[in-house]
């Protein structure tokens, strides 16, 4: 057997069937769709389309809020995640560690509005973080390595 010889078993590959094309075909006029109505035009029938009657989607009661408008876009990073920047040497400890710091070491993706420290992981190293918020127990770990957070809500609050 070599390369340029080896082919499909025979009946391996069906031709697609061209639909529409002639009573001769077996698959003219209306095209395997049936007789008129929605599913037989194109556009297809609508999902979850119940015939006039109220659709199960609508007739639920709606539940929650979701506060698109005012909603903040924190790009959230875990104190393991920055301990394991550190020791390969992607981040740097000697000054404050902000937003655009921790982009540059591929640790914060997107965040408009911002990092959020949170607490997953455990960190070892002194860093002063200044950041748009973290959690409290982000906060105690920081502080329990001889580090520590600035928010600045909290700058704004003591001006």
């Amino acid at each position: 057997m070599k390369l340029n010889e080896i082919r499909d078993n025979s009946g391996a590959r069906h031709r697609r069937m061209r639909i529409g094309r002639g009573i001769g075909s077996g698959k003219g006029k209306t095209g395997g769709r049936g007789q008129k109505g929605a599913k037989a035009r194109s556009g297809v029938s609508i999902n979850g389309f119940e015939g006039g009657q109220m659709p199960l989607h609508m007739r639920l009661p709606k539940r929650g809020f979701n506060n698109k408008k005012f909603a903040k876009d924190y790009a959230e990073v875990n104190l393991g995640m920055v301990q394991k920047a550190i020791d390969a040497g992607k981040l740097e400890t000697s000054g404050t560690v902000d937003h655009a710091a921790l982009q540059a070491a591929g640790l914060a993706r997107g965040g408009k509005d911002g990092v959020r420290l949170l607490a997953k992981g455990e960190l070892t190293a002194k860093v002063a973080f200044n950041v748009a918020g973290a959690s409290k127990s982000a906060v105690a770990a920081v502080e329990k390595a001889g580090g520590s957070v600035t928010l600045p809500a909290k700058e704004a609050a003591e001006a």
